[in-house]
């Protein structure tokens, strides 16, 4: 899924699930009163969740933390959301499953797990949902930047 900026560039997702406990929390995030102005949806919501815990020095420490002693204790056939978010955040979240804390002899955990992990840290760090709401602006900033320095070189280029 992606949509298509005015300077060509792309904005992408890429689509992830989330497991429904940490759905629904978020779920409730989107709809409360809180949600305005703009009114952020689950992209925003899952990558500001995901970027609030990549914040810390330890983050890999603090999500394989949750996923072996909360997540892998839910049943493994637990159901599932499927959302999306936006590739920035991915890419963190990449960078942690390629990881050897991720390989042989540890368990390996996949990208609904881990993003599920930095949902449920994010929901325990802050369980009103205000910081996500907070980091989901300033994500927004960040791209809207993104996008007019790429306006602003591809101007530069095409003046060659």
């Amino acid at each position: 899924m992606s949509t298509q900026c005015p300077a060509g560039q792309t904005d992408e997702t890429i689509e992830t699930r989330l497991w429904l406990e940490e759905h629904d929390w978020l779920y409730a995030l989107l709809k409360s009163g809180d949600n305005i102005s703009p009114t952020f949806r689950f992209p925003d919501l899952i990558s500001a969740c995901v970027s609030l815990v990549f914040a810390h020095h330890d983050a890999s420490e603090r999500v394989f933390e949750f996923l072996g002693t909360k997540l892998v204790l839910r049943p493994p056939r637990s159901a599932r959301r499927r959302e999306s978010m936006w590739m920035p955040q991915y890419s963190l979240l990449l960078v942690v499953q390629q990881s050897p804390a991720n390989r042989h002899p540890n368990p390996k955990f996949q990208l609904d797990q881990l993003t599920t992990a930095c949902v449920g840290l994010s929901r325990e760090a802050d369980p009103t949902g205000a910081s996500i709401l907070q980091q989901a602006r300033v994500n927004t900033a960040i791209r809207a930047a993104k996008r007019k320095e790429a306006i602003l070189t591809q101007g530069d280029t095409s003046r060659d």
